[in-house]
């Protein structure tokens, strides 16, 4: 390997800077994934749910399945769940939402939503990236119920034994 004096480094560092290509320990954003309409989709899963997530500048309004969010998820904890993103990356009323739902319970759907949510505004806004994904929105959250085995009540209830 041919050694490089400092002198030489720094005229190759600024011959790519000039060029417009990134420094080292930089990384480039990719460009924003946006349609014709100005919207933003992504697919939002968790449990059995799966939640397809439009997202574009608006006033804040939810939609989900047709309805608004607070007929959909009566209850506030489950709206707070689907909002955090929002709430973390400050855009709170910025984004309108429209996403459709279908699978599993309103628990698993709000999870669906919030995993949607937070995939279309790092495609809308690729900075946001790395404060969602330290939060952990953007992984895909696994854990769904265990099957039922063959000679037990439940996954892992057996039936009572007795022995006369």
């Amino acid at each position: 390997m041919a050694k490089v004096s400092l002198d030489k480094l720094k005229t190759v560092v600024s011959e790519n800077a000039a060029y417009g290509k990134e420094g080292a320990g930089e990384k480039a954003l990719p460009e924003p994934k946006i349609d014709t309409q100005g919207r933003s989709y992504a697919t939002g899963k968790r449990k059995d749910a799966i939640a397809r997530v439009w997202i574009k500048p608006g006033t804040g309004k939810v939609t989900v399945n047709g309805r608004d969010s607070k007929v959909y998820f009566a209850r506030p904890v489950l709206r707070m769940l689907m909002n955090h993103p929002f709430v973390v990356v400050g855009r709170e009323a910025q984004y309108d939402v429209m996403c459709s739902v279908s699978g599993g319970g309103l628990s698993g759907q709000a999870g669906a939503v919030r995993h949607g949510i937070s995939k279309a505004l790092t495609y809308y806004e690729p900075a946001l990236r790395s404060i969602l994904k330290k939060e952990g929105f953007l992984t895909r959250d696994a854990r769904v119920v265990e099957r039922k085995k063959y000679g037990h009540k439940k996954a892992r209830r057996s039936f009572q034994f007795s022995k006369r």
